[in-house]
């Protein structure tokens, strides 16, 4: 694929989420965009009921395809990195677990979910959260700070793979961990499915 191609698909996908991050009616997640349906999707593949109360109202937008969490085993005062952290769900359970003297930070190149993902932040008050504007290919993210990357469903999205894992590595301490939930193509899609925003996006 081109660059330009390349460059193409990456508005595509800043398109589609910032319109769901801004809460267009007609760009919901998987679930219909009802809290009674993201909920069901959520406690589907791998988050508990307890998990989803323990995250801000809005932070789950049911935009996942598992629980990156799960594999994490997520330990107190860790750094955390979340690539593609959206409206924050997996951030905000992050910080809860690395407690006070952790960090959590969510990486995310929309910035309307970026917003959303402050707001609710500073609404209930998390003091170990930052969420950045930036690109998974190129974290705004010094050397070797974290102990953990999580990423739920996002690495699929970015035309450079490689370069998403250069950045995991460079901004690993050593003995750092990775634990990624995401789906994988069986067969390559069409052009034509490539070009559908709903079908690439969803």
């Amino acid at each position: 694929m081109g660059e330009s191609k390349k460059k193409d698909m990456r508005s595509i996908v800043r398109d589609s989420y910032g319109k769901i991050g801004k809460g267009n009616e007609n760009e919901q997640s998987c679930c219909g965009g009802t809290t009674e349906g993201v909920e069901k999707v959520s406690n589907s593949i791998g988050y508990s009921s307890e998990d989803i109360a323990n995250s801000p109202e809005g932070a789950n937008m049911g935009l996942g395809c598992g629980n990156p969490q799960l594999l994490a085993e997520i330990k107190e005062g860790e750094t955390v990195i979340d690539l593609g952290s959206g409206a924050g769900f997996d951030s905000f359970l992050a910080s809860k677990k690395v407690g006070p003297k952790g960090q959590v930070i969510g990486v995310d190149m929309t910035p309307e979910m970026v917003s959303k993902a402050r707001n609710l932040s500073k609404q209930d008050e998390f003091q170990n959260l930052d969420f950045r504007l930036g690109e998974i290919e190129n974290l705004p993210v010094a050397d070797g700070i974290a102990d953990l990357i999580i990423s739920n469903c996002v690495i699929n999205l970015s035309q450079y793979k490689q370069r998403v894992y250069n950045e995991a590595f460079r901004v690993l301490k050593k003995g750092g961990r990775i634990a990624i939930s995401d789906i994988v193509l069986m067969k390559e899609p069409t052009e034509a499915m490539k070009q559908d925003e709903k079908l690439y996006c969803g």
